[in-house]
């Protein structure tokens, strides 16, 4: 017999659970979930089923090969042994998520969960895909409200963004999140929630999260903050974005923030702010990785082994006089990767740099810099003074970042890419036509 195609959740409490040779090993208790952030439908992790004596073990979906209306087949009579106990970030769907009161998107009525259907998808996976809803009847009457099926995605409730978790739940799921993701997940919440969360992240991480929102969104949530508290979630942020983020803030707010900020973090986001928008200069790094001439190969591989730096920084170092902070002492050529992982480790990386194609002044127009990328195949540009100071880098993430139209976060919907993205690309695709 093959396996159901749509198998409703509260039929399967206390069926038996055998092995491919037809002995038992249990009966099931309940099945385990994990709610998203979005409203697309949740994956069933496995199912907990109780041994004798009431031990409950954990069983992998991956290991489930039929699924009958009095049995689910195994596909080996080998288990971990371990007794089960359930994860801050999983729902048992029986225990915990029948009964949950939700809202019908569509009339905005009140409804209860009274079973859960899983259906397998393309990737083989058991998700969620439709429940089982009782409205709620009058009470003068004391009729039972009607009962009928909905999809996942047509009640509101059930999003991580929406339940009644604590937000230590909702901090547990969020941490093996991407920060994109995060940023997708908090733009979901309401404002209650989204403040909640948002208070909770460390410093670090919310600024990882921070540079993934829209602009406006990144405003408005910096502003939720106590000063001190979103001077330091600048601190913490990529100079780059963080002069982007002050410079869409009223001047006095700006500058509120930044004699807030440790010096030594404020006096790069100012000399950033002080260079236009879509010019290399406005779009640059003032934190590439930078080595002086007397360093080798193997240091130069040791910084960019740094996990918090971006591919596209981690690609080259840039090679200068000292001082070594930025705007250095004299920029001598850009060292890529590949190049450096040919060389012996105990070279000289001012003798493995490259002088051309050269830099590019801060000055420069978007479109030159989307050129020089281009034309030369990089991923990121140097970006020097009239006296030959490496100022910072370009990197093309930060030129997608502007060449994008305003709504390329929105998940719900296919970027602009023709209209509302401005005369800046028009200018980049006038050039890419020739």
């Amino acid at each position: 017999m093959s396996t159901a195609t749509r198998v409703f959740l509260a039929r399967l409490a206390g069926i038996d659970v055998f092995d491919p040779h037809g002995d038992q090993l249990g009966k099931v208790r309940d099945a385990v979930t994990m709610l998203r952030a979005d409203r697309q439908p949740p994956r069933i992790l496995g199912l907990v089923v109780e041994l004798v004596h009431r031990h409950r073990i954990f069983v992998p979906m991956g290991r489930v090969t039929r699924i009958e209306p009095d049995q689910v087949v195994l596909a080996s009579g080998t288990v971990n042994m371990k007794r089960f106990e359930r994860r801050s970030t999983e729902i048992l769907v029986l225990s915990e998520l029948l009964d949950r009161s939700v809202t019908i998107r569509e009339s905005n009525q009140p409804a209860s969960v009274v079973d859960a259907a899983m259906e397998p998808n393309r990737t083989r996976d058991w998700v969620i895909t439709r429940l089982a809803v009782r409205t709620q009847g009058a009470r003068l009457t004391r009729r039972r409200g009607e009962l009928f099926q909905v999809e996942w995605n047509e009640v509101d409730g059930l999003a991580l963004t929406e339940s009644r978790q604590g937000t230590d739940t909702v901090l547990a799921m969020l941490s093996e999140m991407r920060p994109a993701d995060v940023a997708t997940a908090l733009q979901d919440m309401t404002d209650k929630r989204r403040i909640e969360v948002a208070t909770a992240l460390d410093d670090e991480r919310l600024a990882d999260v921070l540079q993934e929102l829209p602009e406006d969104d990144q405003v408005e949530l910096l502003r939720q903050l106590a000063d001190e508290r979103a001077a330091d979630v600048l601190e913490a942020m990529d100079d780059d974005d963080a002069a982007d983020l002050l410079g869409e803030m009223p001047p006095a707010d700006q500058e509120r923030l930044l004699e807030l900020m440790e010096p030594e973090d404020a006096e790069p986001v100012r000399r950033l702010m002080t260079y236009a928008d879509y010019t290399a200069g406005g779009l640059m790094t003032s934190e590439p990785v930078i080595m002086l001439p007397d360093a080798t190969v193997a240091e130069a591989l040791a910084r960019v082994r740094n996990p918090e730096l971006s591919p596209a920084i981690a690609a080259q170092v840039y090679i200068v006089r000292p001082p070594q902070a930025t705007p250095t002492g004299r920029f001598l050529g850009t060292a890529h990767i590949q190049r450096l992982l040919r060389e012996p480790p105990s070279a000289l990386v001012s003798g493995v740099c490259d002088k051309s194609p050269g830099a590019l002044r801060p000055d420069a127009s978007l479109v030159e810099v989307t050129r020089h990328l281009a034309a030369y195949n990089l991923v990121a540009v140097p970006v020097v003074d009239d006296h030959d100071r490496l100022l910072g880098a370009v990197s093309v993430d930060d030129v997608l970042d502007h060449l994008l139209p305003e709504n390329w976060r929105d998940n719900d919907r296919e970027p602009d890419l023709v209209n509302g993205a401005g005369p800046e690309l028009d200018s980049v695709r006038a050039v890419v036509d020739g």
